[in-house]
């Protein structure tokens, strides 16, 4: 039996029919590259490309999409507006360029300071565009100058008059507005002269930003509102190698404003945020937490670099706004800068709009360790009188101040291993020494 065995085997191996090759798998197709010059756009920097470049985007995304390539030279444009499967890519030496005529940017639904209401489309639109990419080395160009002098002869005009003068009466164009997207890659591109906010990121989840040098003046024209990267309503962003110099906050943590935001469904939190290897000029705040924010959360930024002289870690305390800032980590941070923290009372634009809410603010378990920087002032601990603050920790920190005061109101503010010109800081008593040396104010 077993011989008979054997020799079936030997015949069933004899002459099997040989098993094919292993097939090799199939390498993802790269995205087809659609170079605008190829259909319409002009290298004349002065006409206005929006509908060739706009007809290029659809094409791509009709065909199943796709990547659009902005050649070397200069592509005068209004408002663009992505589409699924469809990625932007500025080659070395192109500049994308925003008009500077708002009538370029229609007036749709969208999202500013907290608020849901109809505003003017950004330079570069997607909504709903998961996997969405935006990669350099080329430049977006807001071309903001027309709109800043707008803007600030509009606000002289209001004081000289008295009145009220609100960020959203000059029409204004974003940068980038990304809505609703996941899976986003923001690479190596310059991100220069915005208009209003440079990089608007509204719930979206799973957001890389890499090497990108975003940028607008102070000088000779204030850029206002000019905010580098606004958080609002987002989760999982990382921010990382990336320099930043805008007039107004570098980073900023946004989510809704007012004292019923925290039931409206179009607000929400901000959760896991990094921010990491970044270098911050001149700009009103590295990290910001506020003006319109109800819930930020789980938010760490390490070994970064400042350069200017206002806070690291800036907390604006609305108090017509609940909020909740808490798990906040700052760690290996160098440089020069107004103060390490600064947490104070926010009343631009104030409103309670009717309500007999009595709205404050919850601050806790923040944490600032392996900080070394010379400073103005080494933080202002002083919010609204209603506003819960616990758990603050100092560690492994070498200040240098102009102002050795330290306002503070908190007794749970914790210290370990830290020096303030040279001796040790154990205590934060509070000392009101009159107003912060980095004042806050809008614009």
């Amino acid at each position: 039996m077993k011989l008979a065995f054997a020799l079936l085997t030997a015949w069933l191996v004899a002459f099997a029919l040989p098993l094919p090759a292993a097939t090799p798998p199939k390498k993802a197709p790269q995205p087809k590259e659609y170079v605008i010059t190829q259909f319409g756009a002009g290298t004349d920097s002065t006409r206005l490309n929006t509908l060739a470049i706009q007809q290029t985007i659809d094409r791509a995304s009709a065909g199943g999409g796709g990547t659009i390539v902005v050649p070397k030279g200069v592509f005068l444009s209004g408002a663009l507006f992505f589409k699924p499967n469809t990625h932007l890519r500025l080659q070395e030496g192109a500049k994308l360029k925003g008009s500077d005529n708002i009538a370029d940017y229609p007036l749709i639904p969208s999202r500013m300071e907290g608020q849901k209401l109809d505003y003017y489309a950004a330079l570069v639109n997607a909504t709903r565009v998961n996997g969405f990419s935006i990669t350099g080395p080329g430049t977006i160009d807001g071309n903001g100058l027309r709109f800043w002098k707008a803007f600030w002869a509009h606000r002289d005009s209001m004081q000289q008059a008295h009145k009220p003068s609100t960020n959203l009466e000059v029409h204004r164009p974003r940068l980038l507005f990304i809505w609703g997207c996941n899976n986003v890659t923001i690479k190596n591109v310059k991100l220069h002269n915005s208009g209003f906010w440079t990089t608007h990121l509204y719930q979206c989840t799973n957001v890389l930003m890499d090497g990108c040098d975003i940028r607008s003046p102070f000088r000779p024209v204030k850029a206002p509102s000019t905010d580098g990267v606004d958080i609002d309503v987002c989760s999982k962003v990382t921010i990382r190698n990336c320099y930043l110099s805008v007039n107004d906050d570098g980073i900023c943590m946004k989510g809704g404003k007012g004292p019923t935001a925290q039931k409206l469904p179009e607000n929400g939190p901000i959760e896991d945020i990094l921010v990491e290897n970044c270098t911050f000029g001149d700009v009103h705040a590295a990290l910001t937490c506020g003006s319109e924010c109800i819930h930020a959360n789980r938010i760490t930024m390490r070994n970064c670099r400042v350069d200017n002289e206002r806070p690291v870690l800036l907390f604006k305390m609305r108090p017509d706004t609940y909020q909740i800032y808490e798990n906040i980590t700052i760690e290996n941070i160098t440089g020069r800068c107004g103060t390490i923290v600064t947490l104070s009372p926010w009343t631009q634009f104030f409103n309670m709009a009717g309500s007999t809410e009595k709205p404050f603010g919850i601050i806790r378990n923040i944490t600032i360790s392996n900080v070394k920087v010379k400073c103005k002032q080494f933080a202002v601990l002083d919010g609204n009188p209603t506003d819960k603050v616990s758990n603050i920790t100092f560690k492994n920190v070498e200040a240098t101040a102009d102002n050795a005061a330290f306002p503070n109101k908190y007794p749970d503010v914790k210290f370990e291993n830290v020096t303030l010109n040279g001796a040790p800081l154990k205590s934060a008593p509070a000392v009101q020494a009159g107003p912060a040396v980095t004042p806050l104010k809008p614009d």
